[in-house]
């Protein structure tokens, strides 16, 4: 049995970090539910920018817009929302299968807007609306000015995706947020199950370390911190709080394990996802680590409730003079203008096709 099967027998939902046209156009995505147990999707600017740049099926969506007057940001959420529409189709199945446990995409905001809570949360019940699709989550940064987006959104009844998560403490930042949001729907006679998933970003810790410690603590610190954060969001389910919310219709927020690709070339191809396979929570994965877990047929352990060795672990890269609280705010911040950077290339493409056609 393929170890995507067994990932998905376990109950941890295998979705794919990844979306071209072209995969919708030519039924990869269809094989991919079908063979590899994908059951979502996830999209980032990056993964557009390089999808636009490398094809020509966007190249309608870019003359239109021309033809509209539309400004390159204007042009990329038409064909981003065309492409992610239809994924959402393809998943609804699965999405009306599992209760609205599964079968989400995601859509992202502006990057331009991560330290701006109210044009976040404009932008997210526009760009939710336009979709008009039950499945679709609007991702939104875990920064201090956008958790207030995040349960403004869950308020509002928009599905989130909180991005750049990289602590336990981003984490439960986002949960509460999430929970404060639920919490208001109820108090105001409103349907509690509003969707929502807490994206943990896991290889970027070891890339920032990479160069500080000793060979044999390379490529454990990502996992020691989801395994920290796992046994956290565990907790949290089973709070008075989370059990009010849940007992009234609402289903939890989950934990997904994000930034899964390996980025050691002298390290597994599977690494992160054979490290965390967890029931109850989400693996999104670029499509390399997809297609290389599918070549095997073993998983690892599953996560250890208490969080297994994690705290020696951490207290090891401290001891080793890393400040893991600075390291996280700097991750989270670095993180921001990478999809600032992401997203100017991305309009830069637009612009530069647009020129050329």
């Amino acid at each position: 049995m393929k170890a995507t099967q067994l990932l998905h027998n376990l109950g941890q939902s295998i979705w794919l970090d990844n979306i071209t046209r072209d995969h919708l156009d030519t039924g990869t995505i269809k094989h991919y539910i079908r063979e590899l147990s994908v059951t979502g999707l996830t999209s980032n600017p990056t993964i557009f920018e390089q999808a636009i740049k490398k094809s020509t099926a966007y190249d309608d969506n870019i003359i239109s817009g021309l033809k509209k007057g539309l400004p390159a940001e204007d042009i990329f959420f038409d064909l981003a929302l065309e492409d992610l529409s239809r994924a959402a189709d393809l998943f609804l199945p699965t999405f009306l299968k599992t209760g609205t446990v599964d079968g989400w995409v995601s859509l992202e905001v502006s990057p331009l807007l991560a330290y701006d809570t109210a044009s976040t949360l404009r932008a997210a019940i526009e760009l939710h609306s336009r979709a008009g699709r039950p499945n679709l989550f609007i991702k939104i940064p875990g920064t201090r000015e956008g958790l207030p987006a995040v349960e403004e959104a869950i308020f509002s009844g928009v599905p989130v995706n909180v991005t750049l998560l990289f602590s336990r403490e981003h984490y439960l930042a986002a949960a509460e947020a999430w929970l404060r949001g639920i919490e208001r729907r109820l108090d105001a006679g409103l349907d509690p199950n509003v969707g929502s998933v807490a994206s943990l970003f896991v290889s970027r810790w070891d890339g920032a370390v990479a160069d500080k410690v000793t060979p044999d603590m390379k490529n454990r610190l990502g996992i020691a911190m989801a395994k920290r954060t796992y046994k956290a969001s565990l907790e949290l389910m089973n709070s008075p709080r989370w059990q009010r919310v849940i007992k009234a219709g609402a289903r939890p927020q989950r934990l997904l394990f994000a930034s899964t690709g390996t980025k050691d070339p002298m390290a597994s191809d599977i690494l992160y996802v054979n490290a965390l396979p967890a029931p109850d929570t989400v693996n999104t994965m670029p499509e390399a680590t997809l297609l290389a877990l599918a070549g095997y047929d073993k998983i690892g352990p599953v996560l250890s409730a208490d969080g297994g060795d994690c705290e020696k672990i951490l207290s090891d890269f401290m001891k080793a003079g890393i400040d893991l609280d600075a390291l996280a705010a700097r991750l989270q911040d670095d993180g921001a203008k990478s999809f600032v950077r992401s997203w100017n290339e991305l309009l830069a493409v637009i612009t530069s096709k647009s020129n050329t056609l």
